[in-house]
């Protein structure tokens, strides 16, 4: 197994594709820590990870909270006595994100709390204890919009994945000489309830964005995880800094 007995915190993993990170980590040997704002929803993911044989814990957190993300991290340690991977990927997407010129301040401020803060606060907390071990790795998810313009912004969620862009860098050069790497996650669209539930309701905006997907088809969130599990595996040793975009080629389609 390529992950087994590896101790891994997955955030927003009460669903979506932090749901199907939680089962595939687990699937390949690793000990999971399932980090939600959703107690019903982490504590589902943590059954459907033993029904399948895996081994997980549910531990109810709000990652723009900084005593939440300690209490994170603190329950991994105390649960498995160590700390391997650190996933980020809890985001938000709020429907009144749309352009600067329109997007409540309320709405951008949640944004950036979550997938700014929240990544923020997750690496302030766990990369000390990696620290401490000698190894480690951090595994952000960005977005192929932090990359590129789009005609039909969501500015404050693509503001937040360039932060989170550029943090991974920076933690990259910090931290990969004491043995703790970090690297990033770039999705196009993706599968998720969330996704497909709104774009069902609007079939002009899915077949906008279908349009300009050479593969013409949306990402599967085992797509997306598969890229994270060789970040978490030993096989990454010397993947440091790296961004991988998994968009089907959106971002190299110019017509």
């Amino acid at each position: 197994m390529r992950l087994q007995d590896k101790v891994s915190i997955i955030t927003g993993g009460g669903s979506g594709m932090g749901r199907t990170a939680a089962l595939m980590f687990a699937a390949e040997g690793a000990r999971v820590v399932v980090a939600d704002f959703s107690e019903a929803g982490g504590t589902e993911t943590v059954q459907l990870v033993r029904e399948a044989g895996g081994e997980a814990t549910f531990v109810r957190t709000d990652i723009s909270s900084e005593p939440d993300a300690k209490a994170m991290v603190d329950h991994a340690i105390a649960t498995y006595g160590r700390l391997d991977t650190l996933y980020n990927n809890a985001g938000i997407m709020p429907e009144e994100d749309h352009s600067v010129i329109d997007t409540p301040v309320d709405a951008w401020d949640r944004v950036m709390a979550v997938n700014v803060r929240g990544v923020y606060l997750g690496c302030k907390h766990a990369i000390p204890r990696m620290l401490e071990q000698g190894s480690g790795s951090i595994i952000n998810v960005a977005s192929f919009v932090a990359i590129l313009g789009c005609s039909v912004p969501q500015d404050a969620y693509t503001s937040s994945k360039g932060a989170v862009l550029a943090l991974t860098r920076s933690l990259a050069v910090q931290f990969a000489g004491r043995g703790v790497r970090s690297n990033s996650i770039s999705p196009g669209p993706v599968e998720t309830p969330l996704l497909m539930e709104w774009l069902l309701k609007d079939e002009a905006a899915k077949q906008l964005r279908l349009a300009r997907n050479p593969t013409g088809r949306f990402g599967k969130p085992e797509e997306v995880v598969s890229a994270a599990i060789y970040l978490a595996s030993d096989e990454s040793r010397w993947t440091n800094g790296a961004n991988f975009v998994i968009d089907g080629g959106i971002s190299v389609n110019y017509f």
